[in-house]
């Protein structure tokens, strides 16, 4: 079984992905939760565009996968799960859940370092907020996050499979709480014991500062309420939460491919993500 997952991962990630993103976009058509102030397609182009050369840079300029560094960490009995023999379920739950919470901290260092939240920004700056926001991020960032991965699979020693595992999660749980869908107030509840939903996410992206360094979590919950960080609702209410990021108000910048790479680099930008 290991080996089979191993060895159709490319395929197992895309077909994952493709299939959560169509449903989040029929989801989406019928039960928005905002009506979007611009164009979808406008949007859309960016942000699938990004994706897509993000993964591309990433093949071509890494060596390596994740999955590769956890392969190789594996054989040189590298990281916490390797030292101390762990192995199973066990493990690859241990792992899961340790590589969640390094991609919790990830993101409040993306938040709290200036030069960092330059990039982060182009996350930030979509003006509106549906699943294609989870897959917006600058090349830059998405080469930094991975050499972070990197680093957090050695310490932790995730096996290969954890790896795989653990990146479709991410991506699936980025596409769901990212998206513009409404749920009854229950099952948000519900489901917010345990994992971000679409409503505590966004509130991440509030214009607000206090409210948008808040509810760093990806896939579960339990982070920020951990670490002080999680804020249930905006002040505001939903009905009143406005997206984006000051000073890229223009959908010159924030909607197309160039504007987008551009905003680490503008004036703008020296408005880190803190202020």
């Amino acid at each position: 079984m290991e080996s089979y997952l191993l060895d159709h991962e490319a395929v197992l990630r895309v077909s994952a992905l493709l299939l959560v993103l169509a449903a989040m976009v029929a989801w989406e058509r019928a039960a928005p939760a905002r009506t979007p102030g611009e164009p979808w397609w406008r949007r859309w182009r960016t942000n699938l565009g990004l994706a897509a050369a993000n993964t591309l840079l990433l093949r071509v300029v890494l060596p390596t996968t994740a999955i590769g560094v956890a392969g190789f960490a594996q054989a040189s009995g590298w990281g916490l799960l390797n030292y101390y023999g762990v192995g199973g379920w066990l493990a690859l739950a241990l792992a899961v859940v340790a590589l969640d919470f390094a991609i919790y901290l990830q993101h409040v260092l993306f938040h709290a370092v200036p030069a960092l939240s330059r990039f982060h920004q182009v996350h930030h700056a979509d003006p509106d907020f549906d699943t294609t926001t989870g897959i917006r991020f600058h090349p830059v960032e998405i080469l930094l996050s991975m050499l972070i991965k990197y680093a957090a699979i050695t310490l932790i020693g995730a096996s290969p499979v954890a790896v795989l595992v653990f990146e479709i999660l991410l991506n699936l749980c980025s596409l769901f709480n990212h998206g513009n869908v409404r749920m009854p107030a229950m099952i948000d509840s519900a489901v917010r014991a345990l994992l971000v939903t679409p409503d505590m996410h966004r509130v991440h992206h509030s214009l607000v500062a206090a409210e948008r360094n808040s509810n760093y979590g990806f896939c579960l919950s339990v982070w920020d309420r951990l670490f002080g960080t999680y804020v249930p609702e905006p002040a505001g209410g939903q009905a009143g939460l406005r997206i984006g990021f000051p000073g890229f108000s223009d959908a010159r910048v924030s909607t197309t491919f160039l504007g987008v790479l551009g905003i680490p680099f503008r004036v703008a930008g020296t408005r880190v993500i803190k202020s």
